[in-house]
């Protein structure tokens, strides 16, 4: 059995969804299964990390995510955060400045991610699931380092990733398929007894 450890870019793969409105309906992504429809039955899933930050300027999306959160940590993923900053930029069009808000820290927590758990020999596979060619540099010392290690990667729907392909040992594909079968429940559970659920939020059907 293969050792293997998922290092997923939670905003990556959540874009490659928002993207496309047929795919809308696939946002409430079980991770947990995820990773076991994408490998073989040789693979032993020993951790899945799951990188994301909140939006804090929006309450109904931040709601919405921590909804998700939650109910990824009840089924064992481990939850890594970055931030939102503030950032220039610059239109196109009218040339005119503005603020927008830009994600951070999710490729350089990934690529701390990846190499501190390479130093540990907590895998023989690692497979990154994003599109982020940012990660290339830390892939290629990972490779550099522990030459014995493997790093595949998922490309989310949609997307092409040709850097981070080159750069890993192997791919995978993600396909509709993948997304429709490895949904969570529309409701979860989370007290019976006081009737507390966790539910698919109302627009990511």
């Amino acid at each position: 059995m293969r050792r293997t450890v998922f290092f997923i870019d939670g905003f990556n793969v959540y874009h490659a969804l928002q993207k496309d409105r047929h795919y809308h309906k696939y946002k409430w992504l079980n991770y947990e299964a995820l990773p076991k429809a994408l490998v073989s039955k040789d693979n032993q899933i020993v951790n899945i990390f799951y990188f994301t930050a909140y939006t804090e300027w929006d309450a109904a999306k931040k709601a919405r995510h921590q909804s998700y959160v939650k109910a990824l940590q009840l089924n064992g993923i481990k939850t890594i955060f970055g931030k939102f900053k503030l950032r220039d930029k610059t239109c196109t069009v009218c040339k005119k400045t503005y603020k927008t808000f830009e994600e951070k820290q999710t490729d350089v927590n990934i690529a701390i991610a990846l190499f501190n758990s390479a130093l540990r020999d907590e895998f023989d596979t690692a497979m990154l699931m994003t599109g982020d060619s940012d990660l290339v540099p830390a892939v290629e010392a990972v490779k550099i380092a522990f030459p014995a290690k493997q790093i595949g990667l998922v490309i989310p729907i949609g997307r092409s990733a040709e850097e981070l392909k080159n750069a890993c040992d192997f791919h995978i594909k993600m396909k509709e398929k993948h997304l429709r079968t490895c949904q969570l429940p529309d409701e979860i559970a989370l007290d019976a007894t006081k009737n507390i659920t966790l539910k698919r939020p109302a627009s990511w059907v």
